[in-house]
């Protein structure tokens, strides 16, 4: 199996991770993000998603949980914006070098500011795209943030997601709030 631009952008920055290749094809009512979980057996709460937005007209990665959907009124807020939209999928296309369905927020073509919803620092590990359909990675959720200069907020919503954590009451000025006692040495 040949390695993405997000595989070989892990391996660059020595992190710990773990591959898990699944079969990509799915029902058309399910999206991919559902799909891998599905396949790999895999809590919806800790399979993540990469979305492409525009914040102000500026194309912004937002990371949620699988099981929730993208606020998109919290996401402009964490990005400092007043309005988000979803992007175009080509323009998401073009400036990641990912098609849909395997867009990573790693080693993107284009480094992109990034948001991560902030449930992900709940977790020992997370998962998200390793850059292909059929394809993720799994790592720590500190190793997530730091690679992609992102952002930690409470930008998803849904039944599913946990509340946002006291960090979330953060000035966003300050950065990602990132728990070193969460952080897993690999």
């Amino acid at each position: 199996m040949a390695a993405t631009p997000a595989v070989r952008a892990l391996e660059r920055a020595r992190v710990a991770h773990t591959l898990h290749p699944y079969d990509p094809e799915h029902p058309t009512d399910q999206g991919h993000g559902e799909a891998a979980v599905a396949a790999l057996g895999a809590d919806p709460r800790q399979v993540f998603k990469t979305l492409v937005a525009r914040v102000d007209g500026a194309l912004t990665v937002a990371v949620v949980p699988v099981a929730g959907s993208l606020d998109l009124k919290a996401l402009a807020a964490a990005a400092g914006g007043r309005k988000a939209a979803m992007a175009d999928p080509a323009d998401a296309e073009r400036t990641t070098g990912y098609v849909l369905g395997g867009i990573s927020p790693l080693g993107q073509r284009k480094a992109l500011p990034t948001v991560v919803d902030e449930s992900a620092l709940g977790f020992a590990t997370v998962m998200v795209s390793a850059g292909r359909r059929g394809l993720q990675v799994e790592l720590a959720p500190a190793d997530l943030v730091r690679l992609t200069r992102a952002r930690t907020a409470a930008i998803a919503k849904g039944p599913l997601c946990p509340p946002p954590l006291a960090s979330s009451r953060r000035d966003p000025a300050e950065g990602p709030p990132l728990n070193d006692q969460r952080r897993r040495r690999g």
